[in-house]
């Protein structure tokens, strides 16, 4: 016995939470389920036969809330927005860049940024909310891949996102790639002079 969070949703799904750990529930039965209670047990059984049974010994706290119709998720800072702040604000990664194109084409799925730098030399950018070796790996696929096509070549890389792992900053630097931190509220607060006149 342990003290535990249970939480039956309107969709009719049963979940089992501990206080630590992580924001995943220890069980669950997902829907279609039906839940039957008894005095201290609770029948949790799905089309399959299969059941979670839990014992209750004590409640200390039973209330129920009305949720009412889900208007959905925005989320904030997610990759998408990032490569377009990114994108409207490129000289954030260096004076004189210019965006070549969002969602560059290539066989292998598209990079997210393609700039010319100063130099008038191609980079790769790819964008992550959190910098891991994944992504790394994918930027040095796609590097592998531009490199061979003679109108881009040479073409460097930058590895760009808002918080970067150490084991990936280690793996791109040793592959030449630059590795930028963004700073969400930053790119979100500069003023765009996209539709300015003057």
């Amino acid at each position: 016995m342990a003290m535990r969070l249970l939480m039956v949703k309107a969709d009719g799904s049963v979940l089992v939470h501990s206080d630590g750990g992580s924001y995943k529930p220890l069980n669950w039965m997902s829907p279609p389920c039906w839940l039957t209670e008894e005095e201290g047990l609770w029948t949790v059984q799905n089309k399959g036969g299969e059941k979670l049974i839990i014992t209750i010994e004590e409640i200390q706290h039973d209330s129920k809330h009305d949720l009412g119709i889900d208007p959905g998720l925005i989320k904030d800072g997610v990759e998408a927005h990032l490569q377009e702040l990114l994108a409207e604000h490129v000289t954030t990664l260096g004076e004189g860049w210019t965006l070549v194109r969002r969602e560059f084409p290539t066989a292998i799925g598209p990079v997210d940024l393609m700039c010319r730098d100063a130099e008038n030399v191609s980079v790769a950018v790819e964008i992550k909310r959190r910098g891991e070796i994944d992504g790394v790996e994918q930027l040095t696929r796609y590097l592998e891949l531009l490199n061979r096509d003679p109108l881009l070549a040479p073409v460097k890389g930058v590895f760009a996102a808002q918080q970067i792992k150490p084991q990936a900053r280690t793996l791109a630097e040793d592959r030449g790639i630059r590795c930028v931190v963004l700073d969400y509220d930053a790119l979100r607060g500069m003023e765009s002079d996209e539709f300015r006149l003057f």
